[in-house]
């Protein structure tokens, strides 16, 4: 789930997620329309992807296609300190042949979860389905406590044109995360110009 992003690629190499199709954030407003989803960024959040990039550079350096982060934006730079959890929205994509048996989104989770528990979380919530919308999408929860704090985390998954695309929110509550995935929308796909609505009777 973390960036991969070093090298470039070989001439024969996939397109990153990014590359496909230019994704931007403007005015708080984070646009994916290789992926077709919006996401709103809490106001005065920094974003950090670029340095997420680059820190995972080396890993999978063959094939920056393999792995990408999105989106990384927290709620202050991730070097400061501060007296609650650094809340946090990671978006990432996965190329899906990482994972030979995966067959749907809640796949994910197996590996995932191996993972994740290995650096102090726990699963809070098994994946089940979640709706974003009209956009159903594998969801699962964790928790870590950390000091006086509890961190909470949720992460939803879809695969997407052969990714595995994640959606992870860290907040201080279960009900920020919550508030967190607010944020998502997945907007329908516009009309092409010109193109009838229908076909013309005959």
């Amino acid at each position: 789930m973390a960036a991969q992003t070093a090298n470039p690629a070989p001439r024969s190499a996939k397109k990153s997620p990014a590359a496909e199709a230019t994704p931007s954030l403007s005015r708080g407003l984070y646009h994916n329309p290789s992926f077709g989803f919006v996401y709103k960024v809490p106001f005065g959040w920094v974003d950090r992807t670029a340095e997420m990039r680059q820190g995972d550079a080396g890993q999978n350096a063959t094939d920056p296609a393999k792995a990408e982060v999105l989106l990384g934006v927290f709620e202050r730079p991730p070097e400061s300190t501060g007296d609650t959890v650094n809340s946090a929205v990671v978006i990432a994509a996965e190329s899906v042949s990482s994972y030979p048996e995966l067959k749907t989104a809640a796949d994910y989770f197996g590996p995932l979860d191996e993972v994740i528990t290995a650096k102090g979380f726990k699963v809070v919530n098994q994946p089940y389905s979640f709706s974003v919308g009209t956009k159903q999408l594998a969801r699962s929860d964790f928790s870590k406590d950390l000091d006086k704090l509890t961190l909470a985390q949720a992460t939803l998954v879809m695969i997407a044109q052969d990714y595995v695309v994640s959606f992870t929110f860290i907040g201080n509550s279960p009900d920020e995360v919550d508030g967190l995935i607010e944020g998502l929308r997945f907007p329908p796909a516009h009309r092409s110009a010109g193109a009838p609505l229908s076909s013309p009777k005959k």
